[in-house]
């Protein structure tokens, strides 16, 4: 038995992008039509219109644009369709390779299969786009973890936060208790 996931990226707990979604930007900007992008991917033009003007809303900005006439006609990604694109690949990416590390399973709890554990103090948080730097004093030193920025926010790690260095013999993972000391 294995696990399975799928991945979607929303706002407001309203989808906005998921793999069919992406499979279609791919095709228009592949085609460079939005007409043969749908008969590729086998759906309707009502329907891909209607995806289409879903995620303008939902992203407050156009995903693609359409230019009418002309040697340069059709229909073509925006800046910020690519943007989608990539983000959600950029996630998706996160997710497979957390689902295949036994080690980012403690993070829903189950025992972690890592032994070395350090416990440490964050005293340094640099937030840079998709990733982060945390630095880390572990008595007499300090050591440096480099995680998604996403980590950062959902393990809600700040400075002077009690943490626990997670060494693997590729990586250095960060774990913090659930439980506050008192």
């Amino acid at each position: 038995m294995e696990t399975k996931t799928k991945v979607w990226l929303a706002e407001d707990g309203k989808p906005i992008i998921g793999a069919g979604k992406v499979a279609l930007l791919k095709a228009i900007d592949e085609e460079r039509s939005l007409r043969k992008a749908c008969q590729k991917m086998e759906i309707s033009y009502k329907h891909a219109w209607n995806v289409l003007n879903t995620m303008n809303e939902r992203v407050g900005k156009d995903v693609v644009r359409t230019v009418r006439g002309g040697k340069e006609q059709g229909t073509f990604l925006t800046d910020e369709g690519r943007k989608l694109i990539r983000e959600y690949e950029l996630h998706k990416k996160f997710v497979d390779e957390t689902m295949k590390d036994e080690g980012s399973w403690e993070n829903i709890g189950l025992k972690l299969s890592a032994r070395n554990k350090i416990p440490g103090k964050v005293t340094k948080v640099e937030k840079e786009g998709l990733v982060s730097k945390i630095s880390i004093e572990i008595e007499p030193s300090s050591l440096t973890s480099i995680i998604t920025s996403e980590a950062v926010e959902r393990l809600d790690i700040k400075p002077g936060d009690d943490v626990f260095a997670i060494v693997k013999s590729t990586e250095v993972l960060i774990g913090k208790s659930n439980l506050k000391n008192k």
